[in-house]
């Protein structure tokens, strides 16, 4: 039964079932029934006899609500990017473009642009300080020496070799910031946490050394000591993270290129930051659309 806040496939394929019903959904969200131009600002617009498509009467240049997003050139239904977008807010560990491309009957390679340029929206532009008690910590990503090709090892040892360091910050009961990182040196570590947690920011991080001389309140659990909780210090709340990163990552999608790792980052942070299933479905896919608008991403952008 429908508790009124989440809202299944079926449904969604209802409400938006063609084109011209999602057009005007994004249009609405977009310009709240007052089309302004995306490339001059103006108000002074006339229809165009083509539906959907409008025509800035002081820079004579037309455009349709796709100019200017994320769903800019593509050939793909507006109705089927509303689908792809409903996915990514609701499926916990993400969904591939192999599955999203049988889902909405597209190809592959066309489904994986979708989620890239979709990825690209859940970026976070915000410069907010985390504050009160804040978790740190780091974790690799990448495939297991193991199971690689020859040509692809690394031999350089167990652990982290061969993989992508990713920095986490996680605000208790709040938002959650994460970082493709070059290196785990203490300068690089530091430099994240001081464009990150506001100043008077209780630190709890575990004994890397890398953490080690900042400049806020600090607690360190000794994991290295097979100590996990030492009081109001722990760092649990950002290793539930790396959980559900890596769940994602080995079930879902197997390999996350370096080259576009932040925004598979980017996506399990936005779902962890605004992705409560408290919040109703639709609430969570207007809050992504007015991401969508003013970013573009290139597919030779995405391959170069």
């Amino acid at each position: 039964m429908n508790d009124g806040l989440t809202i299944s496939a079926y449904e969604i394929m209802k409400k938006f079932p063609d084109e011209d019903t999602a057009r005007i959904y994004l249009e609405e969200k977009r310009w709240h029934g007052q089309p302004i131009c995306p490339y001059c600002g103006k108000e002074k617009i006339q229809k165009r006899y083509l539906k959907g498509y409008y025509r800035c009467l002081a820079c004579q240049k037309d455009f349709t609500v796709r100019t200017d997003t994320i769903f800019a050139k593509s050939h793909i239904p507006l109705d089927k990017w509303l689908y792809a977008i409903y996915q990514v807010v609701t499926a916990r560990k993400g969904i591939s473009s192999m599955q999203l491309s049988k889902e909405i009957g597209i190809t592959q390679k066309s489904a994986w642009f979708m989620l890239q340029r979709i990825r690209e929206a859940c970026k976070d532009d915000n410069n907010d300080f985390l504050k009160g008690i804040v978790e740190a910590d780091e974790t690799y990503i990448g495939g297991k020496e193991a199971n690689k090709h020859d040509i692809h090892k690394s031999y350089s040892g167990r652990g982290p070799s061969g993989k992508t360091p990713v920095l986490g910050i996680r605000e208790r009961g709040g938002k959650v910031k994460a970082k493709v990182l070059k290196d785990t040196t203490a300068k690089t570590i530091q430099t994240e946490l001081n464009s990150s947690i506001a100043r008077d920011t209780i630190l709890c991080t575990d004994d890397h050394r890398s953490y080690l001389g900042n400049k806020y309140t600090h607690f360190v659990v000794n994991h290295s000591a097979k100590q996990y909780v030492d009081g109001m210090a722990h760092t649990n709340g950002i290793e539930s993270v790396w959980a559900l990163l890596k769940r994602g990552f080995y079930g879902i999608y197997h390999s996350f290129s370096n080259k576009h790792l932040q925004r598979y980052v980017n996506e399990f942070m936005y779902r962890l930051n605004e992705g409560n299933c408290k919040i109703p479905t639709m609430d969570r896919i207007d809050a992504l659309l007015s991401k969508a608008f003013g970013k573009r991403i290139t597919y030779a952008n995405l391959t170069t």
